[in-house]
């Protein structure tokens, strides 16, 4: 039994970077939420990330509604053989881990240009103009920092 603690705690002196990584993490994101931010990206830019409706679609699954979360996210369910992946990637050869998180990427953009194509799909949007950056920039150009000749130096 001894040994099975001591194996125990060095698996998790050995993650506990990683451990700390996810916490960060999960620590950011929980804040940017209590600050009405749901999604940095969506925020900055006004157009969704690959990754939108993920979150969405874990609360959904939380409550076990398994048809909101594949509507909020199709995809909500690689997270958990991403973390698999992620914990185990020293004991995986780096060629399959490599293999593995490109046909993930290559999913994701798959799923997400699919979802940016579809006109009704609420979640995926781009509408710059509602993100801060666009703002920002609108707000500079009609107070007159950013015109032509005020950016050219002869």
């Amino acid at each position: 039994m001894k040994n099975i603690i001591c194996s125990f705690c060095r698996a998790f002196k050995d993650r506990k970077s990683d451990v700390a990584a996810i916490a960060t993490i999960i620590i950011f994101y929980l804040f940017l939420e209590g600050l009405g931010i749901t999604c940095p990206i969506l925020f900055l830019t006004g157009i969704s990330c690959a990754g939108c409706g993920m979150s969405r679609a874990w609360l959904s699954v939380l409550r076990l509604d398994f048809s909101s979360a594949f509507s909020f996210h199709p995809l909500f369910w690689i997270l958990i053989p991403v973390l698999v992946l992620f914990l185990l990637r020293k004991h995986i050869s780096t060629k399959l881990c490599h293999m593995v998180g490109m046909a993930i990427i290559l999913l994701f953009l798959l799923v997400y240009l699919l979802r940016m194509m579809n006109p009704n799909d609420v979640i995926v949007v781009f509408r710059p103009e509602e993100g801060i950056v666009f703002r920002v920039l609108e707000s500079l150009s009609m107070r007159g920092f950013l015109r032509p000749s005020s950016l050219c130096v002869i």
